[in-house]
């Protein structure tokens, strides 16, 4: 015999199902190297890889996966995402199976997703956006790698709560926090960003924090890359409780979370330090302390950001005022050999990299591709 299925609300023309044993049906996921919650799903019963990515008004295909799976736009428009424009299909929606939840059509958005090869961005075939999870309760166990689907109103485990809301108009969940004593509101919940927090520099402006030196960094969204400026701060308050050290990103008045209507985002670099429950119907975000599973925030010596590409290190982005910065480094430099080391393959330069962020006062000799030598010292700067 079938069990029976609880009927959930979903978006307009969309149905989602929830198994009387949704509590038992964990789902596993890998956190990949940009703190990305990567799992298996099926869309219409097809095997496939998805990020929960709570930052999306709605659930989004790869161009690539969709042509494979024969799932066709049928209108096309221009949206706002991390990064820039992108071109987004629309097409009705397929059946998602995600643990002990069933969602079957409305509408699902298709668009490219590819990055370039040496941003090593794991990618999947598809981001879980907020117009699939709003209908329940999400647990996510960051120490434990696995989430569940939950009736909204349960209750599984104890800890500091925090207000969860719609932003105004629209699917996405917001909350709040605070940097300095000063309230920031309303502050998207964003799983699909790997980074700590980011904030328009108004709300920045407004928490008066003084003591940061301030640099800037690179980052991926789905509209491609962005730059913004940097700062790390000893801690921010969310539920009452301190989060401890983060970096906090301060984007243009004019970029994402300015042109949303939004003090800014909260990745999931700072939710991995805790367990969470998100709720919005019930109005609510639960955490629980998982400081066993907290990972420092490891700080940039180097000022060079880096990625692999064709047996070398590229450099993406070069920090300001960083050691790399006041040595003439600039975008596009290649390195072959790290410390006497050739780079050789991905695996390679990935063992080879951690002098990026090595104890200050460390001279790191590098041959660029081109054959140049260069000693680099690294120190704190931000």
């Amino acid at each position: 015999m079938l069990p029976l299925l609880l009927a959930l609300a979903s978006p307009a023309g969309a149905t989602a199902t929830l198994a009387p044993d949704a509590e038992a049906r964990w789902v596993p996921f890998e956190l990949t190297p940009n703190n990305h919650v990567r799992f298996s799903l099926t869309i219409d019963g097809k095997p496939a890889t998805a990020i929960l990515d709570t930052g999306m008004t709605d659930t989004m295909l790869s161009d690539r996966f969709a042509a494979i799976a024969g799932i066709r736009p049928r209108q096309r428009q221009r949206g706002t995402a991390i990064g820039g424009q992108v071109a987004i299909g629309w097409a009705a929606g397929p059946t998602l199976v995600i643990g002990g939840l069933t969602h079957s059509g409305g509408r699902i958005g298709i668009a490219p997703m590819e990055t370039p090869p040496e941003a090593n961005v794991v990618t999947a075939d598809m981001l879980i956006g907020a117009d699939v999870l709003s209908c329940c309760a999400l647990d996510i166990d960051y120490p434990g790698r696995r989430f569940r689907i939950l009736a909204s109103g349960r209750m599984p485990f104890t800890g500091f709560t925090a207000p969860l809301a719609h932003a105004r108009g629209r699917s996405v969940w917001v909350t709040e926090l605070a940097i300095a004593g000063t309230r920031l509101r309303p502050m998207l919940i964003d799983t699909g960003d790997g980074t700590w927090v980011s904030l328009t520099r108004p709300a920045w402006l407004s928490t008066g924090y003084r003591g940061a030196q301030i640099t800037t960094t690179l980052g991926y969204g789905l509209g491609g890359p962005s730059i913004t400026e940097a700062a790390v701060i000893p801690n921010a308050t969310i539920a009452g409780t301190d989060t401890g050290e983060i970096e906090v990103r301060i984007e243009d008045a004019n970029g994402y979370s300015g042109r949303a209507g939004l003090a800014g985002r909260i990745g999931s670099a700072l939710l991995m330090r805790f367990r969470v429950l998100f709720d919005v119907r019930a109005g609510r975000m639960v955490l629980q302390s998982a400081a066993s599973d907290a990972a420092p925030y490891i700080r940039s010596t180097s000022g060079l950001l880096m990625g692999y590409a064709e047996r070398s290190l590229r450099v993406l982005h070069v920090m300001r005022g960083s050691p790399a910065a006041e040595t003439g480094w600039r975008e596009g430099d290649a390195i072959c050999v790290a410390n006497g080391t050739p780079i050789t393959d991905a695996a390679s330069a990935q063992a080879l990299s951690g002098w990026t962020a090595g104890p200050p006062g460390t001279a790191v000799r590098l041959t660029l591709c081109d054959g140049t030598e260069r000693t680099l010292t690294l120190r704190r700067f931000y």
